[in-house]
């Protein structure tokens, strides 16, 4: 049995906290996994410098609200979910993911949560656990799944490691350049074919 993990922002979706970034002229939240590896201390920038522009989880939402999927990406996730069980592995929060999801028809998400007080201050996050996106694609082994894995950023290589096979997808040089290991594709068409390519049952396109 196959099944597919997929990163969200930069692969499915425009990155969030690019889009929110732009909206408010913070440039320092312009940041993303892309840039600073270590997610913990990329989140606490992000908290830091909410709070002292009087940010709130509302304001993001807001932003959220108006995003599309990246050009092509509704059809590639129908035309994935027809071959293979698809579960998206994402450090984004449930509470940004639903607009994005209701366009992307619902896919499983697998990601984390915000912390945010009566006043809708976001105080802190809570991750789902330890290194989620190698820990699911562990956990998708132990039942007995082979895995095929996407994503562009350095927090989706120890997912990609994990999985059977790995493809980087939109990925900028520098992660390209650090993990030659990985396949890297610049469309999801391109992607399409890879999969097809890696999996060990008969597709077609």
């Amino acid at each position: 049995m196959e099944l597919a993990c997929l990163d969200l922002e930069g692969v499915l979706v425009p990155e969030i906290w690019i889009a929110f970034a732009e909206r408010t002229g913070i440039e320092a939240l312009r940041a993303t996994t892309r840039d600073i590896p270590d997610y913990n201390v990329l989140m606490k920038q992000r908290l830091s410098l909410l709070d002292q522009h009087g940010l709130k989880i509302g304001d993001i939402q807001d932003v959220i609200a108006t995003l599309e999927p990246l050009p092509g990406a509704v059809d590639f996730v129908d035309w994935l979910r027809e071959r293979f069980q698809v579960i998206i592995l994402s450090d984004t929060f449930y509470e940004f993911s639903q607009p994005l999801m209701r366009q992307l028809h619902w896919p499983t998400l697998f990601c984390h949560r915000l912390i945010t007080d009566g006043s809708g201050r976001v105080v802190d996050y809570r991750l789902r656990q330890e290194d989620p996106k190698r820990a699911s694609v562990k956990a998708l082994h132990s039942l007995n799944y082979r895995v095929l894995a996407a994503g562009d950023s350095y927090n989706d290589t120890t997912m990609l490691s994990e999985a059977d096979v790995g493809f980087l997808i939109h990925a900028p040089q520098n992660v390209i350049d650090e993990f030659p290991q990985f396949k890297s594709v610049d469309t999801l068409e391109e992607l399409k074919v890879a999969f097809l390519e890696a999996s060990e049952r008969t597709l077609d396109l």
